[in-house]
């Protein structure tokens, strides 16, 4: 079996921390890669950079080179296009850790980096978790790209993540970006409770829906996309096969 997670960003030193977290989860006989995209922000912070890391991103799944696929930005950023298109199935980092969330726990608080991202999260709760589950979202408002260096990280994220258990009342913390996947054992460690990072997660259900033989419907929505041509720069843009 062979996962391919991706990376929306270009920050190759993100892709690596990711992949080492995705392969930690990794089944006997199990490759995954994790990549990066040739095009895209070096990080994503903003409605604006999700939309330029798309192209990226489904350039990556239309290669069609694995059996699933994980998206590994909070954001789930071209998810539903990616299904369009992917041979397999694909399952995208927010989306795998709420559901987890549920699974043990009666409550969940998500920890993001910039408060400016809180609005997504939530509108990815209301999805995918049952009413009156996401309990709250918290920034820690790290810039993503300085999760890797900043010495202050841990005991941030920490301190941010006990407030938000007493203040919302969950039991269950979610980390909200894959840059803090490092993060999940030490957090977890000091909070004494389930810490779900989305990039284990994900891996871990491409890898059991695989093993079950599982893949996007092909009925209706999730139907490949009608072929056409793109201009400007999506000229050269690889078409789904």
């Amino acid at each position: 079996m062979r996962i391919k997670v991706v990376n929306p960003n270009t920050t190759a030193s993100m892709t690596a921390l990711i992949e080492e977290s995705a392969r930690a989860v990794a089944g006997p006989g199990v490759v995954v890669e994790a990549v990066t995209p040739a095009m895209g922000p070096v990080s994503i912070e903003s409605h604006y950079d999700e939309a330029l890391a798309v192209p990226g991103l489904l350039a990556e799944i239309a290669r069609g080179d694995a059996d699933g696929y994980v998206i590994a930005c909070f954001g789930d950023p071209g998810l539903d296009a990616a299904r369009e298109i992917a041979a397999g199935p694909v399952v995208g980092i927010a989306e795998a850790a709420m559901h987890a969330a549920t699974f043990v726990g009666r409550g969940f608080s998500v920890v993001t980096t910039l408060g400016r991202t809180r609005g997504r999260a939530l509108d990815l709760a209301h999805r995918y978790a049952p009413a009156g589950a996401c309990r709250g979202v918290h920034a820690c408002e790290i810039p993503v790209l300085a999760l890797e260096d900043d010495p202050t990280v841990l005991p941030r994220v920490v301190r941010l993540a006990r407030q938000a258990l007493d203040d919302d009342g969950s039991d269950v913390i979610v980390l909200g970006c894959a840059g803090m996947a490092g993060l999940c054992a030490d957090v977890s460690r000091e909070l004494g409770v389930p810490v779900i990072d989305g990039v284990t997660a994900a891996t871990a259900l491409v890898q059991s829906l695989v093993t079950l033989g599982l893949r996007t419907s092909r009925r209706d929505e999730y139907a490949a996309p009608p072929v056409k041509r793109f201009s400007g720069i999506l000229s050269g843009f690889m078409q789904p096969r």
